[in-house]
């Protein structure tokens, strides 16, 4: 497996912007699918973004589609999200993961970073 250190959380005013990173290592990192999931207190983690290794596939959920981006250096082992407009309902924790293949559900993603909190302040 890969392992993963998120950074780059924090707190922003609303319409601000972020960018998270997902450092990688161990295993190569290129021939990973890379997730986004965030998850707020007592919920399950939600799907937020996905990206092949080649960035063919890239998909997002409705709620951050036109407002987030999801990308990778696979030079850098390195994975990122940049969070444009946020919303206070954008407060939560964000992990990456790591995975076989592109997917929606945690389920299908064995590596995890540790988590960083996003705070929107309205």
């Amino acid at each position: 497996q890969v392992q993963l250190v998120e950074s780059g959380g924090g707190l922003v005013q609303a319409g601000g912007s972020l960018r998270l990173s997902c450092a990688a290592s161990g295993r190569t990192f290129t021939s990973y699918a890379m997730g986004w999931f965030r998850q707020y207190p007592g919920k399950e983690r939600e799907f937020v973004a996905s990206r092949s290794w080649s960035g063919y596939y890239v998909y997002y959920a409705d709620s951050v589609k036109g407002r987030f981006t999801i990308s990778r250096d696979n030079a850098k082992n390195t994975g990122y999200l940049q969070m444009n407009s946020l919303k206070p309902e954008d407060t939560a924790v964000y992990f990456c993961a790591a995975g076989p293949r592109v997917s929606y559900s945690s389920g299908n993603y064995p590596s995890w970073g540790q988590g960083t909190q996003v705070t929107v302040a309205s």
